[in-house]
């Protein structure tokens, strides 16, 4: 005898609730303000250059808003640094449409390394002029080079962008759970 499978042709309760649920997660994320962080790790700018009596390394997220800046410094002589320095970051847009801004940066309490940490604000996507400053009783070291300030991500999209993934598994999950529990058990 033949058992004749019926699917019904109008949406169950359930799956109307399921699309009214669907949608107003989808209509909060577009709702989300977006978050005051970077998007990816800082990355490299200026790598071991001998200055004066100090060997530079800067990692930068240069982005539109605030820029984060983390310079690490070793004696050029391979001896120990004092406690005490004076580290800038000064920036420029490479257009020069607005004078030289300078900005003191903080020594971060990281044990084996001498860091200094510094945020500065951005105003535009574009070129800039980034030098490197520091003095301290050794003597005096400078470092320059360009960076290109990027917006910070997508904003609020960044979110949906990277949850749509996990939405859409989820939606075929509950899809294939919903047919499951039409199918007549026989």
């Amino acid at each position: 005898m033949a058992t004749a499978w019926h699917v019904e042709s109008t949406p169950r309760r359930a799956d109307i609730r399921f699309i009214r649920f669907i949608l107003i997660i989808l209509v909060n994320l577009l709702l989300v303000m977006p978050a005051q962080a970077h998007e990816g790790p800082p990355y490299p700018i200026i790598v071991d250059q001998p200055s004066g009596p100090y060997v530079i390394t800067v990692w930068a997220d240069p982005d539109v808003g605030t820029g984060t800046f983390y310079v690490t410094l070793e004696a050029a002589d391979g001896g120990e640094l004092p406690e005490e320095l004076a580290v800038e970051i000064a920036v420029q847009p490479s257009t020069g449409r607005l004078a030289e801004a300078s900005h003191r940066a903080e020594r971060e309490p990281i044990r084996g390394r001498v860091q200094y940490m510094a945020e500065v604000p951005f105003d535009a996507q574009e070129m800039w002029r980034v030098r490197v400053t520091v003095e301290g009783s050794p003597g005096r070291g400078e470092a320059a080079t360009e960076v290109e300030v990027t917006p910070p991500g997508l904003g609020s999209y960044d979110l949906i962008f990277y949850l749509l993934p996990f939405v859409a598994i989820g939606f075929l999950w509950a899809r294939a759970a919903f047919r499951r529990r039409r199918v007549p058990q026989g």
